[in-house]
């Protein structure tokens, strides 16, 4: 606003060299003392930094000069007066703005502020410039406010301080600011005074740019309406949003000032428009690490391909986090598992590829094969559809040949596999009501550390977590809960999985999983599985359990250690391998479970803890610590904690190799096993020849490979009833079982002994 060009109000006065008749040594009043004649003022054509300017001499201790004129006081209308002085010679005196505030009748309005700040000359010929601002309201910044009463004002300056110096002053201005100064004090910039129409159609991308601008740390506003931006648009002010945007999907709003999920949902009116732009901007903004949902919730009315969301990215490797929020899985039909059935062919030469596969451009990425000699969690990772070829995650057991495999694509709420590569993303105090009819996250095919901490995945359809590659790299999953949609069936009934990994070093940590068919299924190597507590019972009497965790890889290199595995087994098999009769290697190796706290209530007698299952002849224990665990069954008695699922392949005893197995607690299990096996043994008569029986109490119903040592803990005594001292020769693998030590003696004897007996070397 400006008045002089909106009004055609005159504020300027007129300058020195136009004559010193409308310039007073008083208020400027009428009959007041002009300086036109004054001895003691004269005008000077050309000062080199004023041109024409007034040169005066200071004589009185106040000395004024006002205009005589009256410069109107308008509401809401805000002057700057401003005057340009020198030293010339004498004393230096000080300088300051100022005024008479007229009223009606003429009369000065008291009790008003009619001086501006103080300046004081400190140096001869050095240009300094006063001013102050007058105005009706008293606000920040207005130096001299008048109120409503002030009609007028004449203004100029006074001279303050010591006398008889002498100053040169260059014409003084008045000239309306009040635009600038509106500006400064309103805490908004209005988009639509920069050009924005609203209309929908129109693209107001220039004006927002404009208006953030000018803004310069206050807000901008975006009034009601429909503000179209077909560019990228970056506002580094804060904003408020009581209209609405739209933008095409490749184009990138960057809100740096407001960069949260509530803000970028009022700016597109919808939960979910909003979270697929502000997680476009996540990914295009160096300047923000995180999106804060701000507790929001987001409705999905179907997968959130967040891939799609950002289309100028195909992969992304920065640390991004996504927090403090709730997605919640809407209606059904968006939802449906895709089910396609195709030919192919299985070569194990090349295990992870189907060849020939018939309509594989039917076949959806992402989806979980089904088939003859199939594993568990074995997913399409990529196709190629002119070669007719599928790539999988991992390989296949027992498939070799051609049959028709069953293809199922799950519907997952955060779907991450159109990225070719996503590293180092987090998702943290988030919750995902999958209200089963969803599921929870699908991982890109490729990547390294996905970290989902102290976040819920609420009753997933089918999957809480799915890598389809090795996207799992690295996968950190901490003090998370995974709620089951299947609490209420039994065991046998289940299908749903808290989460597969084909890739390594995974730490799972401090997890809760309700009632799922499995908690894990873990193809890698070298993870850690901590503190989680995992149960999967049912009130069915003497039912059947499925595993909790379900290690694939037969060289594992894991530590399953210090959880509570509650009414499920650990289940350790080798099905992703695509050769899986054994033939160099390390076979079953590398695996450390220990602490941990396993319980079961009502199962029948042959349910054990801890089951291996090999594919394939020829397998065996190398390396394997299982120690400091606790096992115990309520309501009956189970046979033994641990055992060999022979449905496939048993293990080749003969080759166990470093298996520590002790220290373990048992509790209601009839079987209590150790390696070493320490066991007493009485010989009541004469013999040369003690047989010992382990009882079937060595590990996973191994062989006396070896005895470590044998203590006489009574007296030995031959056949003469004499006490005697001697050791014998022993032997291990005795008898048709080889589960049998032997004892034999220089002599006949009777006794007790102690012996330490192992089914490795």
């Amino acid at each position: 606003m400006n008045k002089a060009i909106t009004d055609g109000v005159q504020f300027m006065p007129p300058a020195f060299a136009n004559g010193l008749n409308a310039w007073s040594s008083g208020d400027g009043t009428p009959g007041s003392p002009l300086y036109a004649g004054d001895p003691n003022a004269a005008l000077v054509a050309a000062d080199q930094d004023f041109g024409g300017c007034l040169e005066l001499l200071k004589t009185q201790s106040t000395q004024r000069l006002r205009h005589t004129g009256q410069t109107p006081i308008l509401p809401g209308c805000y002057l700057q007066v401003r005057a340009r002085v020198k030293a010339v010679s004498g004393n230096l005196p000080n300088v300051r703005i100022a005024g008479w505030a007229g009223g009606a009748g003429g009369q000065n309005v008291a009790g008003v502020v009619q001086v501006g700040p103080t300046r004081t000359l400190t140096t001869y010929g050095e240009v300094v410039e006063v001013a102050a601002i007058v105005g009706v309201g008293t606000r920040p910044g207005v130096d001299m406010p008048w109120g409503r009463t002030a009609l007028y004002g004449h203004f100029g300056l006074d001279l303050t301080g010591p006398n008889g110096g002498i100053l040169r002053i260059d014409d003084i201005v008045i000239e309306d600011v009040t635009s600038v100064f509106l500006r400064n004090l309103m805490s908004w910039v209005d988009v639509r005074d920069y050009g924005a129409v609203g209309d929908g159609t129109t693209d107001d991308s220039a004006a927002f740019e404009a208006a953030d601008t000018a803004a310069a740390g206050r807000r901008v506003l975006v009034p009601a309406g429909t503000y179209r931006l077909n560019t990228d648009v970056t506002i580094d002010n804060p904003v408020d949003f009581e209209g609405t945007l739209s933008m095409p999907t490749e184009r990138i709003l960057i809100l740096n000032k407001s960069f949260d999920l509530p803000t970028y949902i009022a700016a597109f009116g919808n939960e979910e428009a909003g979270f697929k732009k502000a997680f476009q901007a996540l990914l295009n903004n160096a300047d923000h690490d995180s999106l804060d949902m701000g507790g929001r919730s987001v409705s999905l009315t179907e997968p959130l391909d967040m891939q799609a969301a950002v289309p100028n990215r195909t992969s992304f490797d920065t640390r991004r986090v996504i927090r403090n929020g709730q997605f919640e899985a809407e209606g059904a039909a968006n939802w449906e598992t895709q089910v396609v059935t195709s030919q192919a062919t299985y070569n194990p030469a090349n295990p992870r590829t189907l060849t020939g596969v018939v309509n594989v451009a039917n076949v959806p990425v992402g989806a979980l094969v089904e088939g003859n000699g199939v594993g568990r969690e074995v997913y399409v990772r990529s196709k190629n559809v002119g070669q007719q070829t599928i790539t999988l995650n991992v390989p296949l057991f027992d498939a070799a040949g051609t049959q028709t495999f069953t293809f199922r694509r799950f519907r997952y709420m955060l779907d991450f596999s159109g990225f070719s590569s996503l590293g180092k993303f987090n998702i943290d105090n988030v919750e995902l009501q999958c209200r089963g009819v969803a599921s929870g996250i699908m991982l890109a095919p490729a990547g390294l550390i996905f970290h989902l901490r102290d976040c819920f995945i609420s009753r997933p359809r089918d999957r809480g977590i799915t890598s389809s590659g090795e996207g799992c790299q690295g996968m950190l999953v901490d003090r998370c809960q995974f709620l089951s949609n299947e609490d209420q069936l039994n065991v046998s009934q289940r299908t749903s999985i808290v989460m597969n990994a084909s890739a390594n070093d995974l730490k799972i940590r401090d997890n809760r999983a309700t009632r799922f068919r499995h908690f894990l299924v873990l193809g890698g190597s070298n993870n850690l599985i901590l503190g989680n507590h995992f149960f999967q019972g049912d009130n069915v009497a003497q039912g059947v359990r499925t595993p909790g965790i379900v290690l694939t890889s037969s060289f594992n290199s894991t530590i399953i250690d210090g959880n509570y595995v509650d009414n499920c087994f650990i289940e350790w098999t080798n099905e992703w391998d695509p050769e899986p009769a054994f033939t160099t290697g390390f076979s079953f190796a590398a695996l450390t479970i220990c602490n941990n706290v396993f319980l079961s209530g009502n199962v029948a007698p042959w349910f054990s803890y801890i089951v291996v299952r090999p594919h394939g002849a020829g397998h065996f224990l190398n390396g394997v610590s299982i120690t400091g665990n606790k096992f115990r069954s309520t309501n009956g008695a189970i046979d033994r904690a641990e055992r060999v699922d022979t449905s496939f392949a048993d293990l080749d005893r003969s080759r166990f190799k470093d298996v520590d197995f002790r220290g373990n607690s048992y509790h209601n299990v009839s079987i209590q096993v150790s390696n070493p096996l320490w066991t007493d043994f009485t010989q009541a008569s004469h013999g040369a020849v003690w047989t010992i029986d382990t009882g079937g109490r060595l590990p996973f119903e191994g062989w006396s490979r070896r005895v470590d040592s044998v203590t006489v803990t009574g007296n030995l005594r031959n056949e003469s009833n004499v006490i005697s001292y001697d050791s014998p020769n022993a032997f291990g693998q005795i008898g048709t079982d080889n589960r049998r030590v032997e004892l034999r003696w220089s002599r006949p004897y009777r006794g007790d002994v102690r012996v330490a007996v192992r089914i490795d070397t």
